[in-house]
């Protein structure tokens, strides 16, 4: 693939929650610094040679199989430190851009590693989608943003920080999935991960952005629907007992905080009264 630059019209796109405001294939990326950042957001991935990141105060060494995100007007460069240095990207915006970021579990700018080196697909569908902007180009092509975004949730490597944590807290995940129908304190769960509670409660942030007990809920909750649908003739002090309720009126209302509705509200939305 020759080198190529694409700029992306915004007129028919700049109302969706995604789109796509340049994408790029360089053979060779020359030195790029930027003081004072760059508007949109924007996706890098290497495909051959090495580079070096530079954000603010902190450099990363880059090769084939890492990506770089960078948020807009944060301070960066990065530069070829081979002789050749090849990367693709995609430059986005929009009012869901930094959500999307969050759901993929990037909160600033910074690398990345992927499970596989080769070019990502929608990115490469981007790249040979015709570069002209005739109508519905533009539209294809935030469409495929869309998708590269997606696929990164499955292709991107977490931190070896992120994989032990996980793996620490995933007995506690097992042990609540077994027990949502009785009490289960805080100091019970520590116990399971044999860890102290304030150190569980920050790994319950740091890996699913939640307290234990919001956690808790959130899974009680989604037992309870599942009861709703299997046991139709089951009453609502029932389906909190056995989710781990005691008193159906604060069932009820960790329901609704959940999920927006009462439960006989959510039983009639969906045919199950």
């Amino acid at each position: 693939m020759k080198s190529k630059l694409i700029f992306c019209q915004t007129e028919e796109t700049i109302l969706l929650p995604l789109y796509a405001t340049t994408i790029g294939y360089w053979e060779h990326q020359s030195e790029t610094v930027r003081p004072a950042g760059f508007p949109d957001y924007q996706f890098h991935q290497i495909l051959d040679g090495k580079g070096e990141l530079a954000i603010k105060d902190k450099r990363y060494l880059v090769g084939p199989g890492d990506v770089f995100f960078l948020y807009p007007h944060i301070a960066h460069s990065y530069t070829p430190i081979s002789r050749a240095w090849r990367l693709s990207w995609i430059s986005f915006n929009g009012r869901e851009a930094s959500q999307m970021l969050q759901f993929l579990g990037i909160r600033e700018s910074g690398p990345g590693r992927l499970r596989d080196e080769r070019l990502l697909k929608p990115l490469r569908e981007m790249l040979t989608v015709s570069d002209g902007n005739e109508p519905g180009a533009n539209l294809e092509r935030s469409r495929l943003l869309y998708t590269l975004l997606l696929d990164l949730k499955r292709n991107l490597l977490p931190s070896s920080k992120e994989d032990d944590e996980l793996e620490r807290i995933q007995p506690v995940l097992q042990h609540i999935e077994r027990n949502l129908h009785r009490a289960l304190p805080l100091k019970e769960l520590a116990e399971v991960a044999s860890v102290s509670p304030q150190y569980l409660c920050r790994l319950f942030q740091r890996t699913l952005h939640d307290r234990p007990v919001t956690y808790i809920n959130k899974q009680r909750i989604n037992r309870s629907k599942q009861l709703m649908f299997t046991g139709r003739e089951k009453k609502i002090y029932e389906i909190a007992q056995l989710v781990g309720f005691d008193h159906a009126s604060y069932f009820c209302a960790v329901f609704r905080r959940v999920t927006g509705m009462k439960p006989e509200e959510f039983k009639r939305l969906h045919g199950l009264d």
